[in-house]
């Protein structure tokens, strides 16, 4: 087998690719006379309505299968893609960057930096665009990788090379513009810190992005995170109550004008903005289509939507059954409160069990970089409940350990409790304690 074969590890039961015959573990060689190298070229060959498949079987014959289906039609395949083994590192030595914040020690992937161009497509990461030739740039309008995530964090040619300490990260607009005349559609993120590119940098930034609406159509801005191991590193400050409620005001004025002019609000703020100014959240409505909700940005509305559409068609009597809840310290409130409408809907009772993050430093205050060592030496002995509900974002997406490299499993078993992870929306959370209820 050749080093860049595509080998199929999995055919959807039921899928046109089954029923032409094609197997796990089949090396996928052509579509239409094109040599398919990775999984980006599948997506895009395999969407023609008549494909000529070339495929080796596993006793080394070739099959030459024709395929009739509408456009978009999936052939239900999965790939093992050899090109995706070693993704572009990123380059940058960015001024914010939390992988420089973490203590040594820690399993290695996590302190890999990645800027490929396929897992922003794929899995959604957020690229830089730094460190693309011409050739990545083509590639991705030639494919269609659309839409891709960019981190841009300022449009200040000088600002944004200082930011991310790179040579070419002033040719930001360029590049954006050269890809959105190609037909690409771009999510874009800016991770503010204070004093940098807050103020009127940000509202430069968010001008100059908008002139790109539609093909820009959403501006997601979070706050820098700050943990305890930054020796050494850029110095900067967290986001205060009063810098929050700056960052809002500015940013509220700004939404104010695009959605008179195109019914969207464009930039939408994290939560922790106005979780740390104390200040009321958007309408459910302000957030759209959510297309930034693993960033932050309407994680709590949508997870107080999802609960109470869910619990709109339960009738149920929990009976006062005990449940426990983990959570981190910026969401403890929100919880509490939602947990109380459950409480009241089902007849429970939810125990909110709130964890500071000493891992990193207690300005670090999301949920989903909580450890495992943590949760064991702040609450071992306090859970009485039977079953604890642990949100799943706190845990590798791939597997269930936590980012100190302690499972799931070996939590549970220091803690003496049932663990049940749940998912961020709330249907899924809801649907776990009917499960346990009934």
């Amino acid at each position: 087998m050749k080093s860049m074969d595509i080998v199929i590890t999995h055919v959807e039961r039921k899928s046109i690719a089954e029923e032409a015959g094609i197997e796990a573990g089949d090396v996928l060689l052509s579509i239409n006379g094109n040599a398919v190298h990775d999984i980006i070229e599948y997506r895009f060959l395999m969407n023609d309505e008549k494909l000529n498949v070339i495929i080796k079987k596993s006793n080394g014959e070739e099959w030459d299968i024709e395929i009739e289906k509408d456009f978009y039609d999936d052939l239900g395949l999965e790939f093992e893609d050899p090109s995706m083994d070693n993704p572009k590192r990123c380059h940058n030595k960015c001024i914010f960057c939390f992988i420089d914040q973490l203590p040594e020690g820690m399993r290695e992937s996590l302190y890999f930096k990645d800027d490929d161009s396929r897992l922003s497509f794929l899995h959604g990461n957020f690229i830089t665009l730094t460190n693309m030739k011409d050739d990545d740039i083509n590639r991705i309008i030639q494919y269609r990788i659309s839409p891709i995530n960019v981190s841009v964090h300022t449009t200040n040619p000088e600002l944004r090379v200082k930011m991310l300490n790179h040579k070419n990260a002033g040719k930001i607009m360029g590049i954006i513009k050269r890809l959105v005349d190609g037909g690409i559609q771009i999510n874009s993120q800016i991770v503010l810190c204070p004093g940098i590119n807050d103020g009127y940098e940000l509202e430069r930034t968010i001008n100059d992005l908008y002139r790109f609406y539609p093909n820009i159509e959403n501006v997601a801005i979070v706050p820098v995170g700050i943990s305890k191991y930054r020796e050494k590193l850029f110095e900067l400050e967290g986001y205060t109550r009063e810098t929050s409620n700056n960052v809002i005001q500015l940013v509220h004025k700004m939404q104010k004008k695009f959605v008179d002019e195109t019914g969207e609000p464009f930039v939408r703020l994290g939560d922790e903005f106005y979780i740390n100014a104390d200040f009321e959240m958007p309408s459910f409505e302000h957030y759209g289509d959510f297309e930034q909700l693993e960033d932050g940005i309407g994680m709590i509305r949508y997870f107080e939507n999802c609960i109470k559409e869910d619990l709109s068609d339960k009738d149920l009597d929990g009976k006062g059954k005990s449940f426990a809840l983990i959570t981190g310290t910026s969401s403890t409130d929100f919880m509490k409160r939602i947990s109380n409408v459950i409480e009241r809907s089902l007849n429970i009772k939810i125990s909110v069990y709130t964890i500071k993050n000493n891992f990193f430093g207690e300005r670090i205050t999301v949920t989903g970089l909580i450890t495992g060592k943590d949760i064991i030496e702040q609450v071992k002995g306090r859970i009485k409940e039977e079953v604890l509900f642990m949100p799943s974002n706190m845990l590798k997406a791939d597997k269930d350990i936590f980012l100190d490299d302690l499972t799931l499993e070996e939590l549970g078993a220091e803690l003496g409790v049932k663990i049940i992870k749940c998912k961020y929306s709330g249907d899924d959370f809801i649907d776990k304690i009917m499960n346990e209820v009934l």
